[in-house]
């Protein structure tokens, strides 16, 4: 629950063989709040300050509730308080027990949660419009009062230290945790808001209660509010719930005062495919008026026309990037370089401390600065396309950067110049007082098959009831009806069969084009050239036949534009630049230059990259998930090795792009302010002349046989705890009547928040697991059913047992009408949901397309869901799933 940042591979291939993810604090992440007249705000009288913004993307209303209190204000010796008491949250208070609290957050949709950083803790909630009552009151409830029982902590200590194992089994958990450390020393920043495990066993709950009652008030906190809503009738609503809360005297506050950096290296063993290699400094925070400076600074360093980025062209990295990523009164920078294991570390040090160093003493090119500037514009723009992530930005905004809107962020860098962020470079980036920080992998083992359960254990838990609700949610979420959708895409198949996806939408001057080649390397390749596809995406990134790498940049940089091109593009771009940015989408995807030398680089990477990948403990567990479920013959088990990939040519890279980058396999959705007769004229005059040859190439996979049951465990050192998948294959596929009723039921079991059977027995009632989720993952000829939690080793079996008695039960039985309405509730309240962002809205015509299925399909299942009966929900269990063959592949220390 700790807000992460994270550091991802900037090239897309790469992903899954050389991704390095840092977790941490939030990103900074500035944006431009909607009109003033979108915008209400009050301080009620108690102290409490709420903002009200108005977004009509969707009938979806997002609320955050932020208290001013975090991992800063833990007790000495406590780190982990803000977060054990933002856990206890969810455990019930006076007026709502927990059963009722997660009963009625899954009927809602599912979607909350909380997360706890240095001095705010977030309590979220996104809802169906109509249902914003609903969320206002238990936030209100909330504030009034938490229950904080012992009996609750002692089952909810086990779910939070199962979370710290999740986290210290990440070795860049581990890293960043190291980095703050000797970053901050003596001051709270040193350490971040998840707490320790010997900490929690020393917590009680009147500690934690004591806590609750000193920092929880409201005039100790903010309440933000976005979505489809009557701005003044809101707020009333809130004067109506919260207005007579009592204000409380809040205690002082731990004072900032930072000790000088100790230069020091770090090294890391990591189960990552790649090396990596930092350079971490401490730079201003985001109530520093170097801030905005620092900002543009950390664009133009991670700029792909700067010196870091060229490290990649140059063959001497896979990816670049920098990061800042801000606390309030500091923030911790990186610069960041991943490359294979086997190349120099010391190398590329020397050469990223050079590209900083000259930097520094040099300044940064204003042409740069003036790029950082436009672009963070455009991103402005594009933030406001998603509801949920508009709440968060301005929960951000006014409790972490002191400001008055997200608005006020980007205008003050509109104030920045190219000296200020000189200014703030030689100030900063001091690499006397420099932490570097090298990551190296190394190997685990080899998989070890089991037989038998892996010990299963006979385990009794005490029937799962539904919570009796109150009456005012009784009445706002009985209902049970077909959602209306918002959404009206105009459709259209041109000539040369690519097929156009048009939403006009109005909440940002911005327009987001997605563009998806249906693709499948392991059924369009032969298994000798598995591979190809992977070097082919990164071609993408070095220009076109008709501009250079960095010309290219420069064009988009010239516009404010954000562009990624291969089987999967994308566009963000101003409205008024739409025609310019499609032009140059067109131009990467359909001219993308295929240069001799840059393929070879290419190759020599990922052949370097694949010899540790292929022994690394997330490729074997994927691989022993494949191999376990699918017969040897079946073309998901076709992976690329350093000899396949040694053995590409030029010539069998363009025979695939010819073969797989077809119109007729296309699809592109664009949305924003924008007319479809428009969209379509540029898309033809863009895209029009693209044609393709030929049948259209195999993309789905085939049929399966059941697969038989089998336990694998796979070793990795650097975990201490075992992320477990439980899963089986079956036949039934995406458009089958069964799918519905399949899915329905994994509402119940454990695809429905903290209410379903799993989470109610994995972690309400036992504290073996801090989550666990289930899904069907189908496809148009088989499917997968999977179950995946993470939890101490010697508690893998006994989680499984639980689980797979779970299963047996919705064998055995139908779901009680309770969870029927519930299970139905949140399936019909998540369609909504699932429209409240740019990136939902498309990507889920996307695969409805690929699937075959009516664009309209949530709409058809929501009807099918509403008339469907608990005794088809067990007959489809019984039909298509075999508890007794799932397969167990455990990724971690050995099972006990």
């Amino acid at each position: 629950m700790p807000s992460f940042f994270r550091l991802s591979v900037v090239r897309a291939a790469f992903i899954a063989a050389a991704a390095l993810v840092l977790t941490g604090a939030a990103a900074a992440q500035p944006a431009a709040a909607p009109g003033a007249s979108q915008v209400l705000r009050a301080t009620l009288k108690n102290g409490l300050r709420v903002v009200i913004v108005r977004n009509t993307l969707a009938p979806v209303v997002s609320t955050s509730i932020n208290y001013l209190v975090g991992s800063d204000e833990a007790p000495e010796g406590f780190p982990g308080m803000a977060h054990a008491q933002e856990h206890m949250m969810f455990r019930g208070s006076p007026g709502l027990t927990a059963a009722q609290l997660a009963q009625i957050g899954g009927m809602m949709g599912g979607q909350f949660n909380a997360d706890t950083q240095e001095s705010v803790t977030q309590y979220l909630f996104t809802v169906p419009a109509d249902d914003i009552d609903v969320a206002l009151r238990i936030g209100a409830i909330r504030m009034r009062g938490v229950d904080d029982s012992q009996q609750d902590w002692d089952k909810e200590r086990g779910a939070i230290e199962q979370e710290v194992s999740r986290d210290l089994s990440d070795p860049d958990y581990v890293l960043y945790r190291k980095l703050r450390a000797v970053l901050f020393a003596g001051t709270a920043y040193a350490h971040d808001a998840l707490g320790t495990q010997p900490s929690f066993e020393k917590t009680t709950a009147p500690m934690l209660k004591s806590f609750y009652d000193r920092w929880y008030a409201p005039n100790n906190a903010v309440l933000v509010i976005v979505g489809d809503l009557d701005p003044a009738k809101t707020l009333a609503r809130v004067r109506a719930l919260y207005g007579d809360i009592p204000a409380k005297k809040l205690p002082a506050r731990p004072q900032y005062h930072p000790e000088p950096v100790q230069s020091k290296t770090l090294t890391i063993t990591t189960d990552r495919s790649t090396a990596a290699t930092l350079i971490a400094l401490r730079m201003p925070g985001p109530q520093s008026p170097d801030f905005a400076a620092a900002e543009v600074l950390a664009d133009v360093l991670s700029s792909q026309r700067g010196a870091l980025y060229a490290l990649v062209p140059q063959g001497k990295a896979i990816a670049t990037d920098f990061e800042l990523s801000a606390l309030p009164k500091a923030s911790l920078a990186y610069a960041a370089a991943i490359y294979p294991a086997a190349a120099n570390a010391d190398e590329v040090k020397a050469q990223m401390i050079a590209i900083l160093r000259d930097i520094r003493e040099h300044g940064v090119p204003p042409a740069l600065v003036a790029a950082a500037k436009l672009q963070e514009k455009t991103q402005a723009g594009v933030q406001q396309d998603s509801i949920e992530g508009l709440a968060s930005i301005w929960s951000q905004a006014l409790t972490v950067y002191g400001l008055a809107s997200p608005d006020a962020d980007l205008k003050r860098i509109e104030k920045v110049t190219t000296a200020d962020v000189d200014r703030v470079a030689r100030q900063y980036l001091d690499l006397d007082h420099a932490i570097v920080a090298v990551t190296t992998p190394r190997n685990s083992g080899k998989p070890v098959a089991s037989g038998g359960f892996g010990g299963q254990e006979s385990i009794t838990l005490p029937k799962v009831k539904a919570a009796h609700l109150p009456q005012w949610a009784q009445t706002a979420l009985g209902r049970l009806s077909v959602p209306p959708s918002v959404l009206d895409p105009q459709v259209t198949t041109l000539p040369n069969g690519i097929t156009l996806i048009v939403q006009p939408e109005a909440v940002s001057d911005t327009v987001s084009v997605y563009g998806h080649i249906k693709n499948r390397q392991q059924t369009e390749a032969p298994a000798d050239e598995q591979g190809v596809g992977d070097v082919l995406e990164q071609m993408f990134s070095f220009g076109t036949q008709n501009m250079s790498r960095l010309d290219f940049q420069q064009a988009l940089d010239a516009i404010g534009a954000k562009e990624t091109a291969g089987s999967d593009f994308t566009l963000q771009v101003p409205a008024q630049e739409f025609d310019r940015g499609l032009q140059l989408v067109a131009d990467n995807e359909l001219h993308p230059a295929f240069q001799a030398p840059v393929m070879a680089m290419l190759q020599r990477q990922l052949a370097q990259v694949l010899a540790v990948r292929n022994q690394s403990p997330a490729f074997l567990s994927d691989r022993a998930l494949r191999q376990s479920l699918f017969p040897a013959a079946d073309p998901s088990l076709r992976d690329a090795t350093p000899a396949t990939v040694a053995a590409l040519t030029l010539d069998k890279l363009k025979a695939y792009y010819a073969t797989v980058f077809r119109p007729d396999e296309t699809t592109i959705v664009v949305m924003g302010k924008v007319s479809p007769a428009a969209v379509k004229a540029a898309v033809l005059r863009d895209f029009g002349a693209w044609t393709s040859t030929g049948p259209k190439p195999e993309t789905d996979l085939p049929a399966a046989p059941p697969n038989v049951r089998a336990v694998v465990a796979v070793p990795d050192r650097s975990r201490l705890q075992d992320n477990v998948l439980l899963a089986e294959s079956t036949s039934l596929t995406r458009t089958a009547p069964d799918y519905y009723a399949l899915n329905l039921g994994n509402a119940v079991l454990g695809g429905g928040f903290y209410s379903t059977r799993l989470s109610i027995d994995l972690r309400k009632n036992t504290g073996l697991v801090y989550t666990v989720d289930s899904s069907v993952i189908s496809g148009p000829n088989r499917s997968i059913y999977l179950i995946d939690y993470a939890c101490d080793p010697a508690n893998v079996s006994k989680a499984e047992a639980i689980a797979i008695d779970d299963v047996k039960a919705m064998w055995a039985a139908p779901p009680t009408a309770d969870e029927m309405a519930q299970a139905k509730a949140l399936l019909l309240r998540r369609i909504p949901l699932q429209q409240a962002s740019f990136d939902d809205i498309a990507q889920g015509l996307i695969q409805r397309h690929d699937l075959g299925l009516p664009l309209d399909e949530p709409t058809l299942a929501a009807r099918r869901y509403l008339a469907m009966t608990a005794a088809e929900v067990q007959a489809a269990f019984h039909k298509w799933l075999r508890p007794a063959d799932f397969v167990r592949i455990s990724e971690g220390p050995a099972p006990k």
